[in-house]
């Protein structure tokens, strides 16, 4: 296997967990993924060599996620499926140990998939905000904005989720 193929390889784990994230579904984001890195290999000469190519797959596979939403729109199908808080990650379940990671992973699940995008892209990846907006394909001020109201979302379901869990019922 040539470098160029390796790398690609190596950024699976990545595009799995992005992949879970956007979709909220095991099988179609396994498919996604599938699908993403098919497209990268027919079209490996458009990978400029000698840098990773982590930003060139998570775009492409972006691209394949807007249009499979476009093709999903237009025949009046659900999209997105409830998600189980193990199925949230590509990690190993190990780390949805406490209660506080479930209720993180089930308010980033709720928000919407635009804002839950630029904050996995951001906070869980690690691309810069300039490289983020590329991938994307959005301008950096519009990502920007979707971070804040996407951080204030969390914020808002996280504190109504730990005011109802500090509730309790009692019975008389």
């Amino acid at each position: 296997m040539d470098d160029r193929k390796a790398a690609i390889v190596s950024e699976i784990p990545r595009l799995r967990r992005y992949a879970r994230a956007l979709l909220r579904d095991r099988d179609g984001a396994d498919d996604l993924v599938q699908d993403c890195l098919e497209r990268a290999l027919t079209r490996l000469d458009n990978w400029q060599s000698g840098e990773s190519p982590r930003r060139w797959l998570f775009t492409i596979m972006h691209h394949l996620f807007i249009d499979r939403m476009r093709k999903v729109s237009r025949r009046g199908e659900t999209a997105m499926l409830p998600l189980d808080a193990d199925e949230a990650l590509a990690a190993p379940a190990e780390q949805f140990g406490n209660a506080a990671s479930r209720e993180i992973v089930d308010a980033l699940q709720a928000i919407g998939p635009d804002r839950r995008a630029a904050l996995v892209l951001v906070s869980i990846e690690g691309f810069s905000y300039a490289e983020a907006a590329n991938i994307l394909g959005v301008p950096a001020g519009t990502l920007m904005s979707r971070i804040a109201r996407g951080r204030e979302e969390l914020r808002g379901l996280l504190d109504d989720s730990s005011r109802r869990r500090a509730i309790r019922i009692v019975e008389s």
